[in-house]
């Protein structure tokens, strides 16, 4: 049976989108994305909507903003104290940090230094223990190097990052190297958040489909085989994907950025899995 029906401002779905408007393919201005944030009704997805994404060089141009802020580190591990000060200064609510590791010859190396940078923020009051901090692993096969990197996050008590898709086709993973990520996520017992291709419920031509990898996510954290995870991800017919079961995968699977709120939406709808 179809996951039973409801707002989207409750349970499953609340804050499952963060709002990514900023960002490629969508590219808005960020005024007008900040507006269209603090305008968003009910009807129109607010309650489906957790965090603004933006970079750590937009925060001096939103002093003021009442939202909650997911912000980029644009930079290395010693970037991770400067934006959480100056939202501190300007009175913005921090509610997450993502920074992504670019050493690509010393992965576990760059995450132990982010470990480093995150310890020091929050020791000195900078960075409120509550903050979550995600790190985005190199979009790739998990090899030996990105699997010690993801034991560094895990062991630290951090969250990972998947880059599920781009703008360019050869920038959306295989469903094979997704099913290998969020296995490497939930036996480290680490939740992770998405970034990037999921602005539609269900797998297309261009792209994964979110309700595939909530669905995939709750099948391999019961230990379903690699094989199974894959065709969940595959999957192409909503109907299958709404009778899924997905009780308790918000623990692991937290949130994906999306440039859109309104096609996330209207794809829940269409599925019927809320109101």
């Amino acid at each position: 049976m179809p996951a039973t029906l409801e707002p989207v401002w409750s349970g499953l779905w609340s804050g499952l989108v963060d709002d990514a408007a900023i960002f490629p393919p969508g590219n808005a201005p960020l005024p007008d994305a900040t507006a269209a944030y603090a305008a968003r009704t009910d009807e129109q997805g607010a309650g489906l909507v957790g965090t603004f994404v933006l970079r750590d060089t937009d925060l001096p141009q939103v002093r003021g903003f009442d939202a909650k802020l997911s912000v980029v580190v644009t930079g290395g591990a010693g970037q991770i104290t400067g934006p959480a000060g100056l939202c501190q200064r300007l009175g913005l609510e921090l509610a997450g940090l993502e920074i992504a590791l670019r050493d690509l010859d010393d992965l576990a190396g760059n995450a132990r230094r982010v470990v480093a940078a995150v310890d020091a923020a929050r020791a000195d009051g900078t960075l409120g223990d509550d903050v979550p901090v995600y790190v985005e692993l190199p979009a790739a096969e998990p090899t030996h190097q990105w699997l010690a990197a993801a034991d560094v996050v895990a062991g630290a008590e951090l969250r990972l990052k998947l880059r599920t898709g781009g703008v360019e086709p050869h920038q959306v993973p295989s469903s094979a190297t997704l099913a290998g990520w969020v296995d490497a996520a939930l036996d480290r017992e680490t939740p992770f958040k998405c970034t990037a291709g999921l602005h539609h419920a269900v797998r297309h031509d261009r792209g994964h489909g979110f309700v595939n990898v909530l669905a995939a996510t709750r099948l391999a954290f019961d230990g379903a085989a690699r094989d199974e995870v894959v065709a969940t991800l595959e999957e192409r017919d909503g109907a299958t994907l709404a009778a899924a079961d997905l009780t308790g995968v918000r623990r692991w699977f937290t949130s994906f950025g999306s440039c859109s709120v309104a096609e996330p939406l209207a794809d829940l709808r269409e599925l019927g899995l809320v109101a």
